[in-house]
């Protein structure tokens, strides 16, 4: 058997070489290639989101202007009722026309944007739990009975007073704890009257070290123990956490013109059936406060109102393949004031906080 010359077998090796430099060239180019389409991808990410941000905002501030214009109102300046804006959600509405965005050739651009303004004051407000390290009985047993209500356990009422007041801080001194009831003054603008409660507790002892976080979210209360997720689940729609702390307004109160019939019962100490038969009437009218006092018990009446500072908005936007759900706190003052000679308004709405879910 003869040998291949030596000029063949240098040729053979020659051609595996030239093969794996061309393999391994086209390897880094294909992977220059991908580097470079995924900073592109994801600079159109980064563009998109940016882009959905700033069309939630808008959105906000749409509905803090119609906000601004239910106060104005000739009803709004005394009550809250479920009417107009506040009960009208915003469908899924296309922006192709108010959004000016280049497009690339043969794209399907959609924009659009969905919200609705709900009552924050609605909800049973969780802060007014406790008040300086004080934990305020009065709203211990609404909240227990709205627990109930919602057939969840109710001693976790007394619970979640103690966690909230151990995140606060005690800024005044304690009023003296006596055998007689005292009397419960509503803040500056409240439409609540004032009547005799029980008296306030001794503050709540820290838990020493650092002081925990306060609730901002009701998702907060899976701090506490004993709840779980479907608990919380069960109370999102029922419950708010409201910076009664940060603002002196009326939030220590529910609306009655606004609040759902199981929140309405707990606060107003009555029975679902009863505080149903309330929601109903509130379709042909509103509650004022003079009515308010002669339809419920006397002695309930000062944890209720009938207007409210606290909104919630929900919005979603969609934008491309970009999708945003976010929910934003807005609060308005109870008195706002119109435009100044100089065109800069006193007193307007302001998010407190903007939730991206």
């Amino acid at each position: 058997m003869t040998r291949a010359p030596k000029f063949e077998r240098q040729r053979g090796v020659a051609v595996i070489t030239a093969l794996l430099l061309t393999a391994l060239a086209i390897t880094i180019v294909a992977s220059l290639f991908w580097q470079q389409q995924v900073l592109v991808r994801s600079m159109e990410n980064q563009r998109l989101h940016l882009q959905t941000k700033w069309i939630l905002l808008g959105g906000i501030d749409f509905s803090r202007f119609f906000l601004h214009e239910d106060a104005l109102s000739p009803i709004g300046r005394t009550v809250t009722i479920l009417d107009g804006i506040l009960n009208t959600p915003l469908a899924e509405t296309r922006l192709d026309d108010y959004v000016e965005r280049e497009q690339v050739e043969g794209e399907k651009f959609d924009a659009t944007l969905s919200g609705q303004i709900s009552d924050a004051q609605a909800r049973f407000n969780l802060t007014n739990l406790a008040l300086n390290r004080i934990v305020d009985q009065a709203q211990v047993l609404a909240f227990g009975r709205l627990l109930q209500n919602l057939r969840l356990d109710p001693s976790l009422a007394q619970a979640v007073a103690n966690a909230i007041a151990q995140t606060q801080s005690a800024t005044s001194a304690p009023p003296t704890t006596t055998a007689a009831a005292t009397t419960a003054a509503p803040p500056a603008g409240s439409a609540a009257a004032p009547v005799a409660t029980a008296p306030m507790a001794a503050p709540v002892a820290s838990s020493g070290g650092s002081e925990p976080m306060g609730f901002v979210y009701v998702e907060d209360l899976l701090s506490v123990p004993g709840f779980t997720p479907q608990a919380v689940a069960v109370l999102r729609d029922f419950v708010v956490v409201l910076p009664a702390a940060t603002f002196v307004t009326p939030a220590a109160s529910v609306n009655v013109n606004t609040a759902p019939a199981e929140v309405l019962a707990a606060v107003a100490g009555i029975s679902v059936s009863e505080a149903a038969a309330l929601t109903l009437s509130r379709q042909h009218t509103y509650f004022t406060m003079s009515n308010m006092e002669s339809r419920l018990k006397r002695s309930t009446t000062f944890l209720l109102a009938v207007k409210s500072s606290y909104f919630l908005v929900s919005s979603r936007v969609r934008l491309d393949r970009a999708a945003l759900d976010a929910q934003a706190l807005i609060y308005r003052p109870d008195q706002l004031s119109q435009m100044t000679t100089s065109n800069l308004p006193m007193k307007t709405t302001t998010p407190v906080w903007i939730r991206e879910n």
